[in-house]
């Protein structure tokens, strides 16, 4: 017998990145919440690699804290180490990385949690669950039902997760935790579309075992920039990380046992992540490259856990062994937690809307690596959307959906959406047609003005914000409307960057569109230059050197939300329509897409099936 155990406006399924920042979000929207985790030690925990950001994943922790979620804030309270990644290349896919006391973010997530009002966690796994008329029921393995106007899914790899190591393989959830067991069968009852999918984690070895004396050091940034708009007090560098490579003999070992990896001898059945493969897998896929990268990574400050970034792998554990003692400055290491698969279910994206909203089932959302996504950030970032937008359904209001033009996160959720996925879905800046627009040091600009409007950013910050804004417009004006005479010190400086010295004077704001040269340059020569915060005025440099670019990039935004501004008809037929291909007329009867830019994005609709959308929504005065 079940009993009673209370009503919710909103429920979320599972605590960890998608989770917290979907609970979180919710209750901070005045939604009563509750959040459940399978073991309250493992909120907000980093089964994986122990870090925050990198190219691209760095943009989408920026956009997520202007729109006012958690993960940046403790990202900077919990930072070892940060660096900025591809600073040789241009500011569109400069990225920020830091290195995580995993435990100590954990930590600080789980408390935040606690205290947050509206929000009630707890340890409890539901078994099943079904819609009523008074909402979505929740049914616990302890017989305990809640009843809840939404539900978010983000049950990240627990889902019937299987761990496989070598020959050896059982039913279980990461970091030694119990799966999720149940639940699968209920989401089949609704006809959920799950599939199977797969990921990996290295080993974790003991630092006293290792020989750094044949490392590679990689020290962190001396100018350390804070993922966080809110975080007044920066990170500090307290470690530092080492990089070492396969060889030879550890080709060798892993080919002499690819039988033994489930991943080949065909007893895996999930799909792997395309970009982030285990070490058999990159010795397989690229036998033509001599050696293979890896970074050794702390763990935390309290721990001697060391994590060897690049070095996934399902194999037996005596092989693992043997792989690392080949890898120079590992020949000696001791394994503390062996690396493993972990297989699990998770559902077709192409099941849910914009909103992350199911189509077929009102009120119930899917996040994170439910929705067939990877990464700690890309699960974040869809938790917070999917917690807004399960608060706003509650609310009456129309649902946040941001467009690809505005965020990665907007970028993500419409190619999960549009296109699906076919592996685990990882950002990357390739990913986005705008990404000189949807720069890290602009994303508060994007999206700081929309988490204000719903709610999720205060009034402080939000000033704050606007202050910054307004430094930069200043700057900028003051540079185009400055000049520098030629003489002496400029030319120097100038000769010395390998430009072309002046003969007459020129405006500020040209010199700095010369490639080679930057704003940080000309400050002896820029007598009126205000003392301005670093990321204001590497800001105002950015959009001055880029004008041409941006400008070109915004013109293509213009012409493309003019498509995503044409709304195709809800209960349209697609089958009936005349002049759509056949692939066409199946891929937009099953997506469903809600305007024509969407329906221009899906696989398998050409061109001049965009046309005919385009002319059926004139007929109907679209």
């Amino acid at each position: 017998m079940n009993y009673f155990a209370g009503n919710f406006d909103v429920a979320v399924i599972g605590a960890g990145h998608a989770g917290i920042e979907a609970a979180l979000a919710a209750a901070r929207l005045n939604q009563k919440t509750v959040m459940f985790c399978i073991n309250l030690d493992s909120v907000g925990n980093m089964p994986c690699n122990p870090s925050i950001g990198g190219t691209a994943k760095g943009h989408l922790v920026r956009e997520i804290d202007a729109l006012g979620g958690e993960m940046g804030v403790a990202a900077d309270k919990t930072t070892l180490q940060s660096r900025m990644l591809n600073l040789g290349k241009g500011p569109a896919v400069h990225s920020l990385r830091a290195q995580i006391d995993r435990k100590a973010y954990a930590a600080l997530m789980k408390h935040t949690v606690e205290l947050q009002e509206n929000l009630i966690l707890k340890q409890a796994e539901v078994v099943d669950m079904f819609p009523a008329e008074d909402g979505w029921h929740l049914v616990t393995r302890l017989s305990a039902e809640y009843v809840c106007r939404t539900v978010i899914l983000a049950t990240g790899t627990f889902l019937a997760g299987k761990i496989f190591v070598g020959e050896a393989s059982y039913s279980g959830g990461p970091d030694g935790l119990f799966a999720a067991e149940g639940l699968s069968d209920a989401l089949k009852r609704l006809d959920i579309p799950l599939r199977r999918f797969k990921t990996g984690t290295p080993a974790r070895v003991l630092k006293s075992s290792i020989d750094f004396s044949e490392l590679e050091v990689q020290p962190g940034d001396e100018r350390i920039i804070p993922f966080s708009y809110k975080t007044e007090k920066l990170p500090e560098n307290s470690v530092v990380c080492h990089i070492s490579y396969t060889n030879d003999k550890t080709k060798q070992v892993i080919l002499d046992n690819i039988h033994r990896s489930p991943l080949y001898s065909g007893v895996i059945e999930g799909v792997g992540p395309r970009y982030c493969p285990s070490i058999e897998d990159k010795i397989m896929r690229f036998a033509d490259k001599k050696r293979h990268q890896l970074f050794i990574e702390p763990c935390g400050a309290d721990t001697e856990e060391m994590y060897l970034q690049g070095m996934s792998s399902s194999l037996p554990e005596e092989v693992q062994i043997e792989i690392y003692h080949s890898i120079k400055g590992l020949e000696k290491v001791q394994i503390m937690r062996n690396a493993y698969a972990i297989e699990y279910d998770c559902v077709d994206p192409l099941a849910l809307t914009a909103s992350l909203e199911f189509k077929d089932h009102s009120g119930l959302y899917g996040a994170g690596q439910f929705n067939g996504s990877s990464g700690y950030e890309e699960a974040a970032a869809q938790g917070l959307i999917a917690g807004i937008n399960a608060a706003r359904k509650n609310m009456g209001l129309s649902p946040l959906i941001l467009s690809r033009a505005s965020s990665y996160i907007g970028t993500l959720i419409d190619d999960l959406v549009t296109k699906g996925c076919s592996d685990p879905y990882r950002m990357m800046t390739s990913r986005s047609e705008y990404r000189l627009l949807l720069r890290q040091d602009n994303a508060d600009e994007r999206l700081m003005p929309i988490g204000y409007e719903i709610g999720l950013i205060d009034e402080e910050t939000y000033n704050k914000f606007l202050e910054r804004k307004a430094m930069k417009e200043e700057e900028i004006y003051r540079l185009r409307h400055s000049t520098v005479a030629p003489g002496e010190k400029i030319n120097q400086i100038l000769e010395r960057l390998g430009t072309t010295p002046l003969s007459t004077g020129i405006k500020l704001a040209e010199l700095i569109k010369r490639p080679e040269v930057s704003y940080f340059d000309l400050a002896e020569v820029d007598v009126g230059r205000p003392d301005l915060p670093y990321e204001v005025a590497l800001k105002a440099e950015t959009e001055i050197k880029y004008e041409g670019y941006i400008s070109r990039q915004q013109a293509q935004v213009d012409d493309m939300l003019r498509l995503e501004n044409r709304k195709l008809p809800e209960d349209i037929d697609y089958t009936s329509v005349e002049g759509l291909r056949l692939e066409a007329r199946e891929k937009l009867q099953k997506i469903r897409p809600e305007n024509i830019g969407q329906a221009s994005r899906i696989s398998g609709v050409s061109p001049s099936d965009v046309t005919v959308l385009l002319i059926l929504t004139q007929k109907n005065g679209g």
